[in-house]
C-alpha cells in the first residue's frame, strides 16, 4: 500500500495563535503529466495504449477549460468538480459596475467529491490514508516507481 508523505515544519509566521507551533505538511515527491498518467492507467491492465489514452486525457483537458469558461461546471463522477470564482472589487452601485475596473481575475476552483462512499473531503479522505514522515524513508523517490514518459 502507498503512504501518503508528509513533512514537520515550524511555522515562523508572527501569527499569535500559530506562531512557532510545528505543523504536518503534504511531502509531493513527483508531478505526473499527462503522459506519465496515461502510462499508469495502461499499467492497469487496460485495453487502450498509452497513447490513446494521452489523446483522450489531452481532448479531456481542453474541453474541461473549454467548459469552465463558457460558464459550467465540470463533475468528474468519482472524483469531484471543477468550476470557476471571480476575484474582484465593489462598485458603489449597480451602474458604477465596471467590469475591466472592478474584476481583478476569474480562478479555477475544485470541490473534492462529498457523496459517502466516493468521499474525498478531507474528513473521509483521511480514513482512507496511511501516513509516513518523509524524514524517516530518507528519500524523496515515489514508493512505486513510475514508468517513464513516452
Amino acid at each position: 500500500m502507498a503512504k501518503f508523505l508528509y513533512e514537520i515544519k515550524q511555522d515562523k509566521s508572527s501569527r499569535e495563535k500559530v506562531a512557532n507551533l510545528w505543523f504536518a505538511h503534504a511531502k509531493h515527491v513527483e508531478t505526473l503529466d499527462n503522459r506519465a498518467m496515461a502510462n499508469h492507467i495502461a499499467e492497469h491492465g487496460s485495453i487502450y495504449t498509452p497513447d490513446v489514452i494521452f489523446g483522450v486525457l489531452e481532448k479531456y483537458k481542453t474541453c474541461i477549460v473549454e467548459m469552465l469558461l463558457s460558464s459550467r461546471k465540470v463533475k468528474i463522477n468519482g472524483l469531484g468538480t471543477f468550476y470557476t470564482t471571480i476575484e474582484g472589487t465593489g462598485a458603489e452601485s449597480y451602474s458604477k459596475f465596471d467590469v475591466k475596473k472592478n474584476i481583478q481575475g476569474v480562478h479555477i476552483r475544485f470541490l473534492p467529491e462529498l457523496e459517502k462512499t466516493l468521499s474525498l473531503a478531507s474528513t473521509e479522505f483521511v480514513k482512507k490514508v496511511t501516513f509516513k514522515n518523509a524524514a524517516e524513508i530518507g528519500t524523496t523517490a515515489p514508493e512505486t516507481p513510475v514508468t517513464d514518459p513516452l
